[in-house]
């Protein structure tokens, strides 16, 4: 039977870091020897399960508000962040992003999982949110991007009629709550070793090498990194 490294990943589609997490795990990936022996997992987290989106806010003024700070302040918090994208290929228009609740968007993904299409979407909905400035809360844009993956039209309308995969999202959450989970994206390597935050390509490809020599385990976590750096949680992004 062939050894498969398994890495969870809980992140939320509204999440720069996730994106940039995403391209980190990648590049270590990409340099990982034993590369086509690991599987990826996508877990769901919502930074904000209970956000309502109100019309044409434009995201610094409700970064702005939302951690009681000034215009300018999220505005040089957004441009850092976009350099910061730019180191790993990411263009981010934050000038054009739909604030959305992004519940549905999960329960896209769990669809998505059930036909092992889960990577391809998250990429679509990161690009979708963060780049093209598409709102990720509304079933057109849900569709197109779903389709666009692979899925079929009648099961993401399905998705739209019905509160199908809600429960699998809330699991995820739960579970994320249960490992004391407190910003995103956060990496789980074999249940054995995490990794908190979208940290340098070395230190998840570090991570790889050594969950592999050790080969697989169900213990207790161990965290990777010191410190929530390069991450969102509920009280903004580090």
């Amino acid at each position: 039977m062939k050894n498969l490294l398994k890495i969870q990943i809980w992140s939320d589609i509204m999440c720069p870091f996730c994106y940039i997490g995403k391209r980190k795990i990648e590049e270590a990936l990409s340099q990982f020897k034993n590369k086509d022996s690991v599987t990826i997992e996508w877990k769901s987290f919502q930074l904000d399960p209970s956000f309502f989106a109100t019309p044409n806010e434009s995201i610094i003024d409700h970064l702005a508000e939302k951690y009681r700070k000034t215009t300018d302040w999220a505005q040089t918090m957004i441009e850092n962040m976009t350099e910061n994208a730019k180191s790993s290929g990411l263009d981010f228009h934050f000038e054009k992003a739909i604030l959305a609740n992004s519940l549905n968007a999960h329960r896209l993904l769990h669809l998505a999982k059930k036909h092992n299409l889960s990577n391809e979407l998250k990429e679509l909905l990161f690009r979708a949110y963060l780049t093209e400035g598409k709102d990720v809360n509304d079933w057109n844009t849900l569709q197109e991007t779903g389709q666009k993956a692979g899925l079929h039209i009648d099961e993401i309308k399905q998705l739209a009629d019905t509160d199908i995969f809600t429960k699998e999202v809330r699991q995820d959450q739960q579970q994320a709550q249960n490992l004391g989970v407190t910003g995103v994206p956060f990496f789980v390597f074999d249940n054995k070793y995490a990794v908190s935050g979208a940290q340098p390509t070395d230190v998840f490809l570090k991570t790889l090498e050594k969950t592999w020599e050790e080969g697989n385990f169900n213990t207790s976590l161990q965290l990777q990194n010191p410190s929530d750096a390069n991450s969102c949680g509920i009280d903004g992004c580090e």
